[in-house]
């Protein structure tokens, strides 16, 4: 099966998602956060630059445990909606 290409809004998506993911990390680093995601260090990273637009459910879920955040949050600044970051 062949994906159809990205568009310029699932692409803008997936950076807005890493960007936010980025700073969600703060000072822990990318293979700490990666371990506790039972993710790879490169996959977060893709996830981070948005070389990665479209990352698994099933990641996202994990990342998102891994770094204390709701999902809700993690679609809010995907979509570009205001939402604070957690304290």
């Amino acid at each position: 099966m062949v994906r159809p290409a990205h568009t310029p809004e699932t692409i803008a998506r997936g950076r807005r998602l890493g960007a936010f993911l980025r700073q969600a990390r703060g000072d822990r680093s990318i293979a700490e956060v990666a371990a506790a995601a039972q993710i790879s260090a490169e996959t977060l990273r893709k996830i981070e630059t948005g070389r990665l637009a479209t990352p698994s459910f099933t990641t996202v879920a994990a990342v998102a445990n891994a770094l204390d955040l709701s999902l809700d949050e993690i679609a809010a600044q995907a979509r570009g909606t205001d939402a604070a970051l957690p304290a």
